[in-house]
């Protein structure tokens, strides 16, 4: 089997020794080319051209933003017979594409479990998320958010640039400190189901194609516990950001339970959705943070890509 292992040199939770552990590994079983990402996008261009040359298997050692890059790369011109199958070894901060897998948090475990699989030959088929705006075409594995959901994404950002460590703590801390900044007097997006009237009046939309949405450390958060990888899109709409409101929802969803509640809205299996927006709205996919939009159109692709899994 020909196989391209994509490396992130920069993930958070993996080492330069951890990755020779991992490739030596994978080597010993696949005929394994290895490429090491040079910067945003790179992981894309690199799985474009495997796909060009004809890749048997794909495997994304990194976390969330690196897999989120090689599907979209694997996928440049659409889903076909030709895609190279995906795996993926974790290696970020929280890993929630490897983790709705089934896959240990811990890198060389992953990699002894994809392994097995392989030699099993255990895959499937899952559904993808894509969302195009203007100017904008990128797939989603687990989730897309907007609003506040992507400006506490873009802060977190900014801070790790800045050297800080992406830790649970620094979301918490980005989380409070966009909360107090937002505009929560004026909800700007509006929400469209393909069919059903538009939901309007929404603080921060959540579109999931899986659960968890994400974790805080090891706890996972379910907004939307129906959304699978064999159904559409999902999603979790806020109406309002008051600080007692959102305070519980948060506890609820801390607890293990869906938020629920007054002023939100849930929504399953959607094929298409268009959200829209009064002013430039932040936009997030997979943990990584996409720039500010309008107008944008988020559509179900069922079966998109074969994962060992």
């Amino acid at each position: 089997m020909r196989a391209l292992a994509v490396t992130n040199p920069n993930a958070t939770a993996m080492s330069p020794r951890t990755r020779d552990v991992i490739v030596r590994a994978l080597g010993s079983e696949l005929k394994v080319d290895v490429a090491e990402t040079m910067g945003r996008g790179h992981a894309a261009d690199l799985a474009a051209q495997a796909r060009a040359d004809q890749f048997d298997l794909v495997i994304a050692v990194g976390g969330d933003g690196t897999v989120n890059e090689i599907v979209d790369g694997l996928l440049r011109v659409g889903v076909g017979t030709d895609v190279p199958r995906l795996a993926v070894v974790p290696g970020g901060s929280a890993n929630v594409f490897a983790r709705a897998l089934g896959l240990p948090a811990e890198p060389i475990e992953a990699t002894g479990v994809v392994l097995e699989r392989l030699r099993a030959g255990h895959e499937r088929r899952i559904g993808l998320g894509l969302i195009e705006a203007d100017g904008l075409r990128r797939c989603f594995t687990f989730s897309a958010g907007f609003g506040l959901d992507a400006e506490i994404v873009r802060e977190v950002e900014r801070r790790r640039e800045k050297g800080a460590r992406s830790t649970p703590g620094l979301y918490m801390r980005s989380g409070l400190r966009q909360f107090v900044a937002t505009d929560r007097r004026h909800p700007a997006l509006t929400v469209e189901p393909e069919t059903g009237e538009p939901i309007e009046g929404v603080f921060m939309a959540i579109v999931t194609n899986t659960t968890p949405w994400t974790y805080f450390g090891d706890r996972a958060l379910q907004p939307t516990p129906d959304a699978s990888f064999e159904t559409g899109l999902d999603a979790y709409l806020l109406h309002r950001l008051s600080t007692l409101g959102t305070a519980n929802k948060l506890r609820r969803l801390f607890a293990g339970a869906a938020p629920g509640g007054r002023h939100a809205t849930s929504l399953h299996d959607e094929s298409v959705l268009t959200i829209r927006s009064t002013r430039p709205a932040g936009v997030e996919v997979d943990g990584d943070f996409l720039g500010e939009y309008k107008l944008l159109r988020l559509t179900s692709i069922p079966e998109a890509i074969a994962v060992i899994s």
